[in-house]
């Protein structure tokens, strides 16, 4: 009970990775659901190290002299360009080689990963900003988040749950039912460009400040726990954000608790939820009848 007291009083000094942890417990759940629903968990792994391989090479770059920003600015800026520049190139070429050839979809994007976490690796190697850093980065130092960086991702995945609000019939139906959104004179060309701008958004912006492993269990672990659980786009959303916070929350209290890793600990927390919705599915169906 002293620990639980000690997390919410008002000056805890890591209540700033709590409340990261609890945003993106919320948001990447949210789309997350359209990675299960486009059959896309392949790429919920590859993208978060995409992200990375774009921090690594933003350092790269910078190190060589090769400032795509001006070399005063912060380095949080700087990496959020990296990575959602890597990210959304990686998303659109994706795409493209989606609807010119369907076929190999997954070794595309298993060739992606493998490429990446590759590049990611060789450029923290010969990275002049030193390997500690810019790995500190890499990993998302979900244990020492800065007031920037809890501002800009708190502002980021506003607008993202702003946008999937606001898109919602829309991206549901090019999403759920291609054929159906042309015949219905959708752009589902243009729609496909606003959810992938939403998803490289999030990844980016959770794989700077928690890192890839937290933003892969958050995008597929509890809506994946969720659509065994509940039917509808709109339960399905509510229970996985709701699994996604409430894992955030208590990966916090035991990680805090018993001295362990806060991020691999949220991780391990909602896979624990996963399997609890595995067991109690059948009687959820059962009830529903």
């Amino acid at each position: 009970m002293s620990e639980l007291q000690t997390i919410l009083a008002p000056d805890f000094l890591l209540r700033n990775s709590l409340y990261a942890g609890c945003v993106v417990g919320v948001a990447c759940p949210l789309v997350g659901v359209y990675f299960i629903m486009r059959r896309m968990i392949f790429l919920g792994v590859a993208l978060p190290q995409i992200s990375s391989a774009g921090i690594a090479l933003a350092f790269f770059l910078h190190g060589l002299g090769l400032h795509f920003l001006p070399h005063a600015t912060e380095e949080h800026w700087m990496v959020l360009v990296g990575s959602l520049t890597l990210t959304g190139s990686a998303l659109f070429l994706l795409a493209v080689l989606e609807r010119r050839a369907r076929a190999g979809t997954e070794a595309r994007i298993g060739v992606a990963y493998v490429m990446a976490t590759a590049a990611s690796i060789l450029m923290i190697a010969a990275s002049p900003h030193g390997e500690a850093h810019v790995l500190s980065l890499l990993k998302g130092e979900i244990v020492a988040v800065s007031d920037q960086s809890l501002s800009i991702l708190m502002g980021g995945y506003a607008l993202v749950v702003a946008a999937l609000i606001a898109c919602y019939r829309e991206l549901l139906l090019v999403s759920y039912d291609r054929d159906m959104a042309i015949a219905l004179g959708r752009r589902s060309g243009a729609w496909d460009v606003a959810l992938f701008t939403i998803i490289g958004l999030t990844i980016s912006l959770g794989v700077m400040t928690v890192g890839p492993l937290v933003v892969f269990a958050m995008l597929l672990i509890p809506p994946l726990a969720a659509l065994r659980l509940v039917r509808g786009m709109v339960h399905i959303s509510v229970l996985a954000a709701v699994i996604g916070v409430g894992s955030a929350l208590v990966g916090f209290y035991v990680s805090f608790r018993y001295d362990l890793p806060l991020g691999p600990t949220d991780a391990v927390v909602a896979g624990c939820v996963f399997g609890i919705a595995l067991v109690v599915a059948p009687w959820v169906r059962g009830f529903r009848g």
